[in-house]
């Protein structure tokens, strides 16, 4: 009898054992995956660059895996409120959709971290987001040369926004560069600094140009130069940085897919591949070209490799700033 609860408890172990492991323990094989609905998990609200990109992206991926693509926004806790839930969810089918600058500056802004950045593996690169520099177009400044004189002429009255921690560091780092005086008015949703920046309450707002659109098209806010390194083809009349004479402003807007750590290899080239394949679509380039997105794929070891050079960027503006990495 006593033999029998014995085997009768290690049985029931094994059992709970097999019922509480977590997919990705027992992931599919690319051919198989998904098998239910897929999560789009984003730190940042609607109407961004990247969740504009990610809707439209979900609604071509969820006819071509057959399964629903759904996109949630968890802005807020400088991206740490969507990290957790995707890494906390240990599913194979909850994905991260952001843009790399919301979390490669985390070591820089926090002393510890509610996650382990090695948890993080990389997808697939999707889009470049074309990061702009706005300010009030009342506030008649058309370059960033103007910008910098109007802030030396006024220190500590102008101030500025960014929400994601990278476009915040290196907006910082270029004031300290060129020695001015700008104060920082935080903000948790890019739409209302960007109302706040239309009715010239901030003066200067670093992000995502798809989500100033709406008021540069309404004449409220003016765009003086982009981050990315290379010129838009899309909106050939904004310099860069670095063709406007600063290249300390100089910052790619990296965006793609995130998964666990032990998310499978061939599932990973397998989405990478398929988005390869939905971007590839005229139709598609064209509606993330209006938006202010430049497709650009890449596998998980693209999209490495792409966020290894983001980090050491921001190691670098962290140097500028005096600030030293947590351990």
């Amino acid at each position: 009898m006593q033999r029998l609860r014995r085997f009768l408890l290690i049985l029931s172990l094994c059992v709970a054992a097999a019922i509480g492991a977590t997919p990705i323990a027992r992931a599919q094989t690319p051919d198989q995956w998904p098998q239910r609905p897929v999560r789009f998990i984003i730190p940042l609200g609607p109407g961004s660059g990247v969740d504009i990109t990610a809707r439209l992206l979900a609604d071509k991926l969820s006819a071509k895996w057959g399964q629903p693509v759904v996109v949630e926004n968890r802005p807020g806790g400088d991206a740490f409120l969507a990290i957790t839930a995707v890494l906390n969810a240990h599913d194979d089918h909850v994905l991260l959709f952001a843009p790399a600058s919301t979390f490669t500056a985390h070591s820089l802004l926090h002393d510890k971290l509610p996650y382990d950045p090695k948890e993080l593996t990389p997808i697939a690169r999707v889009t470049n987001t074309l990061i702009a520099l706005g300010v009030p177009s009342d506030l008649n400044v058309s370059t960033v040369k103007e910008l910098a004189a109007r802030i030396k002429a006024e220190p500590g009255k102008l101030n500025y926004a960014s929400v994601t921690g990278a476009n915040d560091l290196l907006f910082a780092a270029w004031l300290k560069t060129e020695k001015l005086d700008m104060a920082k008015v935080p903000y948790k949703d890019a739409v209302q600094a960007i109302n706040d920046l239309a009715e010239g309450r901030i003066h200067a707002f670093v992000g995502a140009y798809a989500i100033m659109r709406p008021r540069v098209q309404a004449g409220k806010v003016k765009v003086i130069a982009l981050t990315n390194r290379q010129h838009a083809k899309a909106l050939d009349d904004i310099p860069t940085a670095s063709e406007a004479g600063y290249k300390s402003l100089e910052f790619d807007g990296l965006v793609g897919l995130l998964g666990a750590r032990d998310f499978p290899k061939a599932v990973r080239d397998r989405i990478a591949s398929d988005i390869r394949q939905v971007l590839s679509d005229p139709e598609v380039e064209a509606k993330l070209s209006a938006t202010g997105q430049v497709v650009n794929p890449g596998t998980p070891a693209e999209f490495a490799a792409a966020l290894d050079d983001q980090r050491m960027t921001v190691k670098q503006i962290g140097e500028t700033l005096g600030i030293k990495p947590a351990q």
